[in-house]
């Protein structure tokens, strides 16, 4: 019995032309029926659909119509449904964030890939770091901060010279950017069960706004960060090209 594809693509014309001829080879399930989606595009597009199909039961496999591509495979129209049968699956618990603003307000977002923290004004912020309550960082000066996933770990974690963690390490990589106090700190690895809490000092001198997977949030006074267990993200990687790997590998480039 074939697999019941369902395909999805970028805005990019070189997605759109892929959605066109897969669409035309593999035919195109509803996404509520379908074994597998096929997402065409970057990482980006590939993060929006694991976040917009979280509530469906179904992996996602991705073919690189972007750039950098690292959640996502080679593209090929031919022997698709023999690589998806064939494929390893990778299950990704995001992070759950609750910023609450000046105005009053709580924002709520999941994160794959991690939840920064950054400066929203000229002047350096000034941030308060806790763990489990506890108060781990009096005062970190700073660009800003970030919690990593391990799978993550390989984005603005690695720019900003924080730790390439294994897919199935059960720890969270908690980075600073530009630290300028105390300028020695390289941040720290935390067990995946922790909560931590960024709060913002002097916020109205040094205004700071947090990301969720480019989901933004300005002029916050604290952010509560923790994984989210209950959300489980299938993906699907070419056999010998699974995250495991291509986070080994990154090590040594």
């Amino acid at each position: 019995m074939s697999l019941k594809i369902a395909f999805c693509a970028s805005n990019a014309a070189i997605a759109q032309s892929a959605l066109e001829g897969l669409t035309r080879r593999y035919g195109n399930h509803a996404e509520n029926g379908a074994d597998v989606i096929v997402a065409l595009g970057g990482d980006g597009f590939m993060l929006h659909t694991l976040h917009r199909t979280e509530e469906l039961a179904v992996p996602v496999y991705g073919m690189n119509r972007g750039t950098v591509g690292f959640l996502m495979n080679a593209y090929s129209e031919h022997a698709l449904e023999e690589r998806l049968a064939a494929a390893e699956e990778a299950v990704i618990n995001p992070l759950s964030m609750r910023a609450h603003r000046a105005d009053g307000s709580t924002h709520r977002a999941l994160a794959i890939n991690e939840v920064s923290l950054l400066r929203g004004g000229p002047q350096a912020a000034r941030l308060a770091i806790y763990v489990d309550g506890k108060l781990r960082m009096p005062e970190l000066v700073c660009d800003g901060a970030l919690l990593a996933t391990p799978a993550g770990s390989t984005a603005y974690n690695y720019s900003a010279h924080g730790p390439i963690l294994p897919i199935g390490s059960d720890v969270l990589a908690l980075t600073a950017v530009a630290a300028f106090r105390p300028r020695r700190w390289r941040g720290a690895l935390l067990p995946k069960a922790a909560e931590v809490t960024f709060e913002v000092l002097e916020p109205e001198k040094r205004p700071v706004m947090a990301e969720a997977d480019s989901q933004s949030v300005r002029d916050v006074l604290r952010v509560e960060v923790r994984s989210e267990p209950s959300v489980a993200h299938r993906v699907l990687f070419d056999p010998g090209h699974g995250l495991e790997e291509r986070l080994i590998r990154e090590q040594f480039v």
